[in-house]
């Protein structure tokens, strides 16, 4: 217990913030679309209710749509957020929260083929997502407007 007590002492002498929530995503909610020469793509988050936020993307070309994808944010096994994907409805991949600043989060799971880092950055109507290899190789990004 004193070991706990001057690690947390520690933290907070050291000006350390307070472990990341879901809640602490809630800038990521909303609609968010982008489209270019006929392709586009969608996202959207739901907010933060009940330690959860759900999400979605999906993509196309004019009608027809070529790629979805289910998305929950949730407390990961560790505590801190986590990021969790299923492409094409197929079994989740978990990213966790390894970073956060303001309207920044990035999520990351090394261990996974590709992608393995996430990233997401709002400002204003704009949201970028990137995903790369977790040197920030690979990367591919998408710039999102509010709908």
């Amino acid at each position: 217990m004193k070991a706990f007590l001057a690690m947390a002492a520690a933290a907070v002498l050291a000006g350390a913030s307070p472990a990341a929530t879901v809640d602490d995503l809630a800038w990521m909610a909303g609609q968010w679309s982008r489209e270019d020469g006929g392709r586009w793509t969608e996202e959207g988050w739901t907010p933060p209710r009940g330690g959860v936020m759900l999400g979605y993307s999906r993509s196309g070309r004019g009608d027809a749509m070529r790629e979805f994808e289910f998305l929950r944010i949730a407390r990961g096994a560790d505590g801190a957020p986590a990021y969790i994907a299923q492409p094409g409805g197929g079994p989740p991949v978990v990213f966790r929260l390894v970073r956060r600043e303001g309207a920044s989060a990035t999520f990351e799971n090394p261990a996974h083929d590709y992608p393995q880092r996430i990233h997401y950055a709002r400002d204003g109507e704009t949201m970028i997502a990137t995903i790369s290899a977790i040197d920030g190789s690979k990367a591919v990004g998408w710039t999102y407007r509010r709908r």
